[in-house]
């Protein structure tokens, strides 16, 4: 028996002021849950961890307009989000939230081992103050024009037009996103991470050592924000929401939000650790472990540069081994707008589409932005529900238990002569099993699903060339039947497991219809899974047609919505 690895799996922590949406799941939480499922079935010791990112300006600022604490607005949002990940089948080991004491007290160990380490930069600097919110503001919470190409929306950590790297003060005209008032400068004291000092290693681990594996959008914005020089990065604000500064010195002072959250992924280890009696640092220090972080590229800078660059510093974790970020899912030609409410939310869909989850994870799948954004339609998700789903998956695994049912009593009949025919669609499978895996280890999830659906497709040409419903009349070719049908029945037995990293939901209504419980993906491309004779239940449609109705009424919320 081969030895396994070990994953540690990390989905970018969704923020609590807010549910989740399809360009979240199409671009993290989707493509990571597909690699865990399938890094499970194939045997590996798998950490799936997520959570809630709690902190942070924006939480205080809602909290304030609606006349609450923080902690009714992340408490609501928590659970919106969990519940949602729980009915779409998203597989998290853990989903913990960073508003807790566990955390908390990671976190503030971390921080506490750089000031150790004396690798922290005291600094006295005069910082953009949002006097009609009377609030210090995040860099990502100022706005102006920007000095390189003159875009107006220009954040000050970065203009998304140009991609150049920015300092607040170096915006034309900065101003609050928050109240959308001009900003004035007061002093203050912070903690900043010298990111300039990590340079070489950052260039030697990526450019160098990762270039050849990671996904190429992920080395080429990590290249051009090394290039552009690495400043001094504030790990610590001034606010009262969020991880004290665990110094008696400082009051009113928190850990940054860039600086804890990635840490969220280490306490929730820890908590989930010490719910299963296990050992965290297995999944964090050993270096047999493969760290894999699934982020949208929005992301890239923090856990490609300043989070490996922290955990560099600390020096006791493992760095990730790969980072396959994604680019952005539109939704009908437009960028999807949480303030515009131009989106799809995941609990909405589960509530207006029930029992659905795996059309929905299919289509996201089938458009992920893996290499260029890409768009979702509710034409092309009608599409492909009823001319993939319905008509080529859900009529290949009916015919052949109505088949099986209406011919052998529902049992699984012998396998008699192996023709070239058979021979054929045998290697078939196995090879595009095979390609199957390959591309779900390669980060490409697009084409596995596709490889995927050619299973199906390849089951029902062997049906209709086959014809065995033709061949049954006849008492000379009856027992051709037979083997058809025992390797019709294999076919759906490998697509039971093949399934399972994309519709979990689906895997299991097809080995609940075989009989069958949960073999392993090394079972998935042989012939000789179900035994003669087993006994199937009775068939259950996969699938539904959506109708055009259904489609137009999502359409017209949408426009509703956006009004």
């Amino acid at each position: 028996m081969r030895e396994s690895s070990r994953y540690t799996i990390t989905a970018a922590l969704p923020y609590a002021n807010g549910p989740v949406h399809i360009g979240h799941l199409a671009g993290v939480y989707l493509p990571a849950d597909i690699f865990a499922r399938y890094m499970r079935t194939i045997g590996n010791d798998v950490l799936y961890v997520c959570g809630s990112d709690e902190h942070g300006v924006p939480i205080t600022l809602k909290a304030k307009k609606l006349g609450v604490s923080p902690n009714h607005i992340i408490d609501k949002y928590h659970e919106t989000i969990k519940k949602s990940f729980d009915d779409f089948g998203i597989s998290f080991d853990i989903y913990s939230r960073t508003s807790n004491d566990e955390h908390h007290s990671a976190a503030q160990e971390f921080f506490l081992k750089l000031i150790e380490k004396k690798l922290l930069v005291e600094k006295n600097t005069d910082e953009f103050f949002d006097v009609k919110e009377e609030t210090f503001l995040a860099d990502r919470y100022i706005l102006g024009t920007c000095p390189v190409c003159g875009h107006e929306e220009a954040y000050g950590d970065q203009c998304e037009k140009c991609g150049t790297s920015l300092e607040p003060s170096e915006l034309i005209n900065p101003r609050s996103a928050i109240s959308g008032g001009k900003l004035t400068k007061k002093k203050t004291k912070h903690w900043y991470l010298p990111l300039g000092n990590y340079e070489g290693f950052l260039k030697d681990w990526i450019i160098t050592k990762n270039k050849s594996f990671w996904k190429s959008n992920v080395v080429g914005q990590c290249k051009s924000w090394i290039e552009s020089g690495l400043r001094d990065r504030a790990v610590t604000r001034d606010l009262e929401w969020g991880v004290k500064v665990p110094l008696k010195t400082e009051n009113n002072k928190v850990l940054y939000v860039w600086f804890d959250a990635p840490i969220g992924y280490i306490s929730a280890t820890k908590s989930w650790a010490k719910k299963n009696n296990k050992d965290w640092k297995k999944y964090w220090k050993n270096s047999e472990t493969k760290l894999v972080h699934f982020i949208g590229k929005d992301n890239i800078v923090f856990h490609c540069i300043i989070f490996p660059s922290m955990l560099k510093a600390h020096g006791e974790f493992i760095l990730p081994h790969n980072v396959p970020a994604n680019e952005f899912l539109n939704l009908e030609g437009r960028k999807i707008s949480t303030s515009k409410n131009w989106a799809v939310w995941l609990n909405e869909y589960i509530d207006d589409f029930p029992n659905k989850q795996d059309v929905l994870r299919y289509v996201l799948c089938t458009n992920a932005p893996e290499n260029k954004d890409n768009d979702f339609t509710w034409s092309d998700f009608q599409t492909k529900n009823n001319s993939e789903l319905v008509a080529i998956l859900g009529n290949f695994i009916n015919r052949v238990f109505v088949l099986c049912h209406k011919y052998w009593d529902g049992r699984v009949p012998k396998i008699n002569q192996i023709l070239s025919t058979d021979s054929e669609v045998i290697d078939s499978i196995k090879l595009t099993t095979e390609k199957i895996s390959e591309n779900i280890k390669n980060y490409k999830f697009r084409f596995a699903i596709q490889k995927f659906m050619e299973l199906a497709r390849t089951g029902n040409k062997y049906l209709a060339d086959t014809e065995p419903w033709k061949l049954f009349k006849n008492e000379d070719t009856k027992h051709r039947t037979e083997t058809i049908l025992h390797i019709a029945i294999q076919i759906t037995a490998i697509i039971s497991i093949t399934s399972e990293p994309f519709m979990p939901f689906t895997s299991k209504k097809i080995k609940n219809m075989l009989n069958i419980l949960n073999p392993k993906w090394e079972e998935a491309g042989k012939i000789n899974i179900i035994n003669e004779n087993h006994k199937l239940n009775r068939p259950e449609l996969l699938f539904s047609k959506i109708e055009d109705s259904e489609i137009e009424e999502q359409i017209n919320k949408l426009k509703n919505n956006n009004n």
